[in-house]
Parts: C-alpha cells; sequence; structure tokens
C-alpha cells in the first residue's frame, strides 16, 4: 500500500466531474487500498479519489456512525438522495465542515440530516444503507469530490468570503500543490 500525497484546492481535478469506474479489478482494489492507507495517515473521516489526484467516482470512509454501517467502507460509482436541508443560515458551532484538500480550515456548511446511499464496493458487490447526522455529512462530501465541488463551493457568501481570503493567503487556487500525509506536519493538528 502507498501513501500519496493529497491535492489541495486548484489542482484541477478536484473541479471536475470525475469518470465511473468501468473494471472492478486489481487496479482498482490497489486504488482502494492506498486511498484506505491515506485517509489513516491523514485522520480523515473521508477521502475521494479526485483528492489524490486520480479522477474516478471511487471514495472511502472511516466513521463511527450510529446507523448500523460499518465505520469504515469504500463506495464506487455511488448515488446519493438526499433529504432536506433545514435553515438557511449554517451554526457556526455546530455544522463547521473541514476538507483534507483546503487543509487546517473549518468552515460552517448547511448539509442534509439523511441520505441514502447506494453504489458498489471495489469487488463490485452493491452497497446500500442510509446515513444520519454527521455520517449524512461525510456522504454528502465525498459526493461532492466526486462532482468536482470542495465544501468552500458550497459556502453562504459571508463564509464563502472567508474561504477566498484563506486560499489567497496561503496562494491555493493553483496546481500542484499537496500535502503528504505521515511525512508531512497534519495541517488538523492531530
Amino acid at each position: 500500500m502507498t501513501i500519496h500525497p493529497i491535492v489541495i484546492l486548484g489542482e484541477p481535478v478536484l473541479h471536475r466531474r470525475a469518470a465511473e469506474v468501468t473494471a472492478f479489478d486489481d487496479d482498482l482494489r490497489t486504488l482502494v487500498a492506498d486511498m484506505e492507507e491515506t485517509n489513516r495517515a491523514a485522520n480523515g473521516a473521508g477521502l475521494a479519489a479526485p483528492q489524490i489526484g486520480v479522477g474516478l467516482r471511487v471514495f472511502v470512509y472511516a466513521m463511527e456512525n450510529d446507523d448500523d454501517v460499518p465505520d469504515h467502507g469504500v463506495l464506487v460509482n455511488p448515488t446519493l438522495t438526499l433529504g432536506k436541508v433545514s435553515g438557511k443560515m449554517p451554526d457556526p458551532d455546530d455544522e463547521a465542515e473541514g476538507c483534507l484538500s483546503v487543509p487546517s480550515e473549518h468552515f460552517p456548511l448547511k448539509r442534509a440530516e439523511w441520505v441514502r446511499v447506494s453504489g458498489f464496493d471495489q469487488y463490485g458487490a452493491p452497497v446500500q444503507f442510509e446515513a444520519t447526522g454527521w455520517f449524512a455529512r461525510c456522504m454528502q462530501h465525498e459526493y461532492d469530490h466526486l462532482d468536482g465541488k470542495l465544501y468552500v463551493d458550497r459556502l453562504v457568501e459571508r463564509y464563502a468570503r472567508k474561504a477566498r481570503r484563506v486560499a489567497k493567503d496561503r496562494g491555493w487556487g493553483v496546481p500542484g500543490l499537496s500535502w503528504l500525509p505521515g511525512t508531512d506536519p497534519d495541517p488538523f493538528g492531530f
């Protein structure tokens, strides 16, 4: 297994729709194993293939939940059905979200409290479950990566301005920036 660099806001693969997986083969299983190892090294709740520069519709997650779903898993070619999003303004204390591709930052974002997830595992077996709360948030966050969206793209204008300012101050928004979990300092302080 290999730990891959995680690309940062501005890398083109993060900003375009990922391609469907067409072959459930050893290459896919190697990719998934590498993603799980990279996510573990990054102390992540989830990691999408575009975050390591691979434009495929795959994400892994590692998150305890109350939904009778395994705490670790993979979704290939997933689809999501979202519940309603309540309210308009996110709570900065209870709804602050972070992203490995926007290292060390957190901004509040409204998300649906419930989602139905379906897709496949790395062997092509169907996967389907419902997720609630922060687990539902994780599913939406990782799924967004597969559609070329980062959570900062969904922020209300008040927080979007702050996110743009941070990106500018850090020199993000251009290709070629990354960090290597397990080698570089953990940007979230874990």
